[in-house]
């Protein structure tokens, strides 16, 4: 039921740096591991709320224009090939993680209005995840499961990062292994976009 492109996808996107995991590193770095693992929940309830919002006004409007998902996907892979030029272009610039305290209520808005919860509604949730209540369960269940590993590393890597015990563990390294990661997974989206023309 569950397609490892899927899990591929969503792990390859979860992982690319965004508004939300900037904010869970600086957390990391700010609060430790332990006092900011508390965040989680609130990264969580954001992406569900904002893919299926997205998912639901996708599959209304598709009902009338039978080729939007389509476009959505490809217009998707595109997106994440610009994603994936832009960090390797930018991966030599400091990241700024010295933020005030992040709070509950500043990460649930960073990732309701994140731009990833409309990729994964348009391109990485299958087209049926919005017709079917047990298919919709399963990949937001796994989706869910993805998110909290994914998180913990995040904040693990801020918490690391502040105190510098590994050096190869730094933003450049992170930003050009999310690109080469990025690009392996909009080769195959953009393909099966393609064939549905």
């Amino acid at each position: 039921m569950i397609s490892w492109l899927f899990v591929g996808l969503v792990a390859a996107l979860l992982l690319t740096p965004g508004p939300t995991n900037t904010l869970l590193a600086s957390s990391g770095i700010q609060m430790g591991m332990r006092r900011s693992l508390k965040l989680i929940p609130a990264e969580a309830m954001g992406y569900v709320i904002a893919i299926s919002t997205w998912g639901m006004m996708i599959d209304h409007v598709a009902k009338t224009l039978a080729l939007l998902p389509t476009i959505l996907k490809l217009l998707s892979a595109f997106y994440i090939l610009y994603l994936a030029i832009k960090l390797w272009r930018t991966a030599d610039l400091e990241l700024n993680l010295n933020q005030p305290t992040i709070r509950l209520p500043e990460l649930f808005c960073a990732t309701l209005l994140n731009p990833k919860a409309l990729l994964f509604a348009s391109a990485i949730f299958p087209a049926n995840t919005w017709m079917s209540l047990p298919i919709y369960s399963a990949h937001i269940l796994t989706f869910l499961c993805m998110i909290v590993p994914i998180a913990m590393l995040w904040i693990f890597i801020g918490s690391v990062l502040a105190s510098n015990k590994i050096h190869w563990l730094n933003a450049c390294n992170l930003q050009r292994t999310a690109s080469l990661v990025l690009v392996s997974f909009s080769i195959p989206l953009s393909y099966s976009a393609i064939l549905k023309f």
